[in-house]
Formats: C-alpha cells, sequence, structure tokens
C-alpha cells in the first residue's frame, strides 16, 4: 500500500489526530470524525456522479454512507507529489453486519428498503452519462453464464480422465443448468412485459458493506453504483443470508417481510425475485472459477463447495416454493 499519504492529508480542512492501516487504505481520526483515505484510479466523472447521488439521499435524513470529503480547492481528488491520486471520504468505526445474527440481517434489509426508496427519488442531472451507469439487465447475465456453462461441460465431456471435481460437476450438471435455463427464459419474458422500472442501486450489497452502528445503520462504498434493477440489490445480500442459515425458508420469509413494509413490491418484482433466486448463481460461480483456473491443480474444498450445493437443495426448493 502506498506510504505517500501524509503529505495528502494537509491539502484537507482538518486536523488529523491519529492513522492507522485499514483494508487497502488508511483510517484518519480527525477533528471532523472518522475519515479513510485510500487511492483512486477512476474518473473524477464518476465520483461526482456518485457525490451528487449521496447527497441527495443523505438530504432526507435516515440513510448514513461514506460521502467524500472535498480538499481545499473544493476536489473530490487529490494528486500526491509522486502522481498518485487519493479520494477522503467519511468512515464509521462500527462492524459489518454479521449474517450469523438473525436480528442484524432483518435490520440491514430494513436500510435496504430504506435505501432504496431514497435512490428512486433522486433527481437525474444532465451531467451524468447514463449510458456509462447502465448495467445488462439479469436475462442478459443470465443467457451469458448458460453459455459458459455449456462450454465448461462440453470441455469436460471430451476429457478421457477426469478429476474428483470435474466427476462431480458432471453428475450435478443436469439439476442445476435445469434450473438456469428456467430462470433465463422466465426472466426474459419478465422483462419484456417492461413492468420493473429502471432505478439507482447500489450494485454490490452485501454483509461487507453494511455497518451496524449504535443506533444507526450505515451503507458504504457505491463505487458500482449504476441504473439497474433493485430486486438484484435484495437478491444479492438475501442469498449470502440464505446460505448462511441453510436456507431456512423462515427467515427468507422475514427480510421478505421486512423490506415490503418499507416498500411494497410488486407482482413484477416478486417474480423478478423468484427467477433471481432460482438461478444456480453459486454453482455457475464453482464451474466459472473451475474453466478458468489451472486445471492441473484445484483445492478440494471446491468439491465441497459443489457437494453442499447438492445438500442445501431441498430446503432451497422449499424456499423457492415459498415466494413462488
Amino acid at each position: 500500500m502506498n506510504d505517500n499519504y501524509t503529505e495528502v492529508l494537509t491539502y484537507y480542512d482538518l486536523e488529523v489526530r491519529e492513522i492507522r492501516r485499514g483494508r487497502g487504505a488508511w483510517l484518519c481520526g480527525t477533528d471532523r470524525g472518522l475519515k479513510l483515505l485510500r487511492e483512486y484510479r477512476g474518473t473524477v466523472k464518476r465520483l461526482e456522479f456518485e457525490n451528487d447521488v449521496l447527497n441527495q439521499i443523505i438530504s432526507g435524513g435516515d440513510i448514513d454512507t461514506d460521502l467524500y470529503v472535498r480538499n481545499r480547492e473544493g476536489n473530490l481528488i487529490t494528486v500526491g507529489e509522486d502522481g498518485t491520486r487519493w479520494i477522503l471520504k467519511n468512515w464509521y468505526e462500527d462492524r459489518e453486519c454479521s449474517l450469523k445474527d438473525t436480528r442484524e440481517v432483518l435490520r440491514a434489509v430494513e436500510k435496504i428498503g430504506e435505501l432504496h426508496k431514497a435512490l428512486q427519488q433522486v433527481e437525474n442531472k444532465e451531467e451524468w452519462n447514463l449510458g456509462s451507469i447502465l448495467q445488462p439487465l439479469p436475462d442478459r447475465e443470465m443467457e451469458r453464464h448458460n453459455r459458459e456453462m455449456t462450454r465448461a461441460r462440453a470441455f469436460i465431456r471430451k476429457k478421457r480422465k477426469k478429476t474428483e471435481l470435474e466427476l462431480c460437476i458432471m453428475e450435478s450438471f443436469a439439476l442445476f443448468f435445469q434450473q438456469a435455463r428456467e430462470a433465463e427464459e422466465g426472466m426474459r419474458k419478465l422483462l419484456s412485459q417492461r413492468e420493473i422500472p429502471s432505478c439507482l442501486c447500489h450494485g454490490d450489497l452485501n454483509q461487507h458493506h453494511i455497518l451496524m452502528c449504535r443506533d444507526r445503520t450505515a451503507v458504504v462504498e457505491f463505487s458500482r453504483m449504476h441504473y439497474g434493477i433493485q430486486m438484484e440489490d435484495l437478491y444479492h445480500f438475501m442469498r449470502k443470508a440464505m446460505e448462511k442459515h441453510d436456507w431456512d425458508k423462515s427467515l427468507g420469509m422475514a427480510m421478505l417481510e421486512t423490506y415490503s413494509k418499507i416498500l411494497p413490491f410488486s407482482q413484477a418484482e416478486k417474480a423478478c425475485l423468484y427467477y433471481l433466486f432460482l438461478y444456480p448463481e453459486k454453482y455457475w460461480k464453482q464451474i466459472n472459477f473451475y474453466y478458468n483456473s489451472n486445471k492441473s491443480w484445484l483445492p478440494s474444498r471446491n468439491v465441497e463447495k459443489l457437494k453442499e450445493l447438492e445438500q442445501q437443495q431441498p430446503a432451497r426448493m422449499e424456499f423457492l416454493e415459498k415466494i413462488k
């Protein structure tokens, strides 16, 4: 990590009292609260877009985020003497959401609903390049992932001597690929009806980006914020929690109920969420990792992960039937 950070802090209107290493960044205790200093390789336009959105949702009063701090010249990026570009933003001492704690999971889902509600009210600005912040729709992503799984299966079929992992993939492929095709076809048909609006989404919502403060919940790291379908945000967080709890359908329904109290679901959004959960994303990830890795050696943990997916199938299917 670049250590040439001390002179960068002199460009900001604050008094630095302590500095310590964070995860790929520096945590700075200041007279204006805790700040996070990090190298930045993106564009100024992207930062201004994020900053505009965060300022708008913070003004509503219910969302705490990692808002950027401008330097004395009014810029969001500060360039060091060695040419390194830095950003400074508000940060929190508090820990990440624990997926093992049901109360924290539900508290996080409530905050996701509040965030989505606030993002729906954000006013677009002419200077935003909307084309650069559009994401492929989920049916397109599913189609691409299905092609990748098909290529991997064809590759394994041609091998005479198969490893334990390859045998495990071939044994489970038919079940999961059938789900993948059904999800892709259902999602394509659903989205063709154009009943789900495109809205601002966080883009990377997981337990690491939801911080449990003493009396509030903060949402951080908006670097993947884009226009898309907000159900994808909810799905990504819920899937992580459901996997941690072995697809406990009572927890799943509690999360959906908690979210719907803040932001009620339309019928189209319910169907979208069903197809997102139906798609075997974790199975695709394992196959994609295998296909793009050095196949001369693969950790045994990958075999264990595939077997865990098969073991969780009955509980997962019960949850799917419940939300269907």
